[in-house]
């Protein structure tokens, strides 16, 4: 219990403004349960606990009742009312039995206007109640935004292993089938093989990024058309399937370039994966190189509709995305990182009438 002299907010007064204002204080008991004031009632004055325990809550969303404080013994709670006439933003619940100090609206202003003592009590009491609501806002704030990252890199994972899980089933039911040749099985197994090494290039680019990995980059002499060759094997029966099918519109550039082909392979899945799920009822992705006296210029175009206007300008930033039921943009980011890990650049263009286009440059070896 505590009386109100006790209290932190009017144990400040002197003896004359403290008796005062006991003047007027009347104690009310409420039941556990039982409810003070209700949020949208009339403000009919403020309340210091003496003892007990009160909630403070309101309705936000779709009828949702949220917790915003609970008041105990010496603190004070209702004193909005006090400054302005307006209806109650919250209720006020007795958590157990309570007993509380009431104080009538009329009267108590008739204090603070004569008392600046007391309203400076009051105007500081009110001040730290804002500043707790506001960090108590923005923790919530924080946890919903940890959460929504949560989920949309679940989504992003999801996503990305759906491909290579794909192909693993359709193979494995092929391997699988009694009338399968030896070769076919050998084959399956090859490429169901690959496919577990693309899952965990996948998962170890997604800690790189959620960790901010700086790990050194280890780059080697790699013939540029011998890894799009091999790259190629392996995306146009994937990209076959979903009515989406590969086309080159230049040769493939038969020249060395300092690259890691596992990272670097994601960029093209990605890019392409991209294109695909742009093109739902099918479509082409093209291919082209040019070699310039410093780098080779990779584009890949599709002939889907294009990018959005919405997110032209933030499109390589995680988690921007517009019109896909299932990506993040996290693919985008992580590609930009592995093309300036080379060394290199990349970016994105809308071609009229033609569909998205990506290019990324990377540099010759320097002899």
């Amino acid at each position: 219990m505590v009386t109100l002299d006790a209290s932190e907010v009017f144990g400040q007064l002197n003896g004359e403004q403290f008796k005062a204002l006991s003047g007027i204080a009347r104690e009310r008991a409420f039941a556990a349960g039982q409810e003070i004031f209700k949020e949208g009632a009339a403000g009919d004055g403020l309340y210091v606990v003496k003892e007990g325990l009160v909630e403070i809550s309101g309705i936000l969303g779709e009828n949702v009742r949220h917790v915003f404080s609970e008041v105990r013994p010496g603190d004070l709670f209702g004193e909005m009312a006090v400054l302005e006439d307006k209806p109650r933003s919250a209720s006020a619940t007795a958590k157990k039995q309570t007993t509380v100090y009431f104080f009538d609206r009329a009267e108590m202003l008739k204090l603070v206007e004569r008392s600046p003592a007391l309203s400076l009590l009051l105007l500081r009491e009110i001040s730290n109640r804002l500043r707790e609501f506001n960090r108590q806002y923005l923790r919530e704030v924080l946890q919903t935004e940890r959460l929504a990252v949560v989920g949309r890199f679940a989504r992003s994972i999801v996503h990305d292993l759906k491909n290579p899980l794909n192909v693993i089933g359709l193979t494995a039911e092929m391997a699988g089938s009694e009338h399968a040749p030896p070769k076919m099985r050998q084959e399956a197994q090859a490429r169901i093989r690959k496919q577990v090494d693309r899952i965990s290039d996948l998962i170890g680019e997604i800690l790189d990024f959620t960790q901010g990995s700086q790990s050194a980059v280890v780059l080697a002499a790699t013939n540029y058309g011998d890894f799009l060759q091999h790259l190629l094997d392996e995306l146009r029966p994937e990209s076959a399937l979903k009515s989406v099918f590969i086309e080159l519109e230049s040769p493939l550039p038969e020249i060395k370039l300092l690259l890691d082909p596992k990272r670097l392979r994601r960029v093209f899945y990605n890019l392409i994966n991209n294109a695909s799920d742009a093109m739902p009822r099918g479509g082409k992705v093209f291919l082209r190189f040019q070699c310039t006296e410093t780098e080779v210029i990779t584009e890949i175009q599709d002939t889907g509709p294009g990018i959005a206007p919405e997110i032209a300008g933030q499109l390589f930033e995680a988690f921007v995305t517009h019109g896909k039921a299932h990506g993040t943009g996290l693919g985008l980011s992580i590609s930009k990182k592995i093309v300036e890990d080379h060394h290199g650049w990349i970016e994105a263009r809308n071609d009229p009438g033609k569909g998205a286009v990506f290019s990324f440059g990377l540099p010759l070896v320097r002899r």
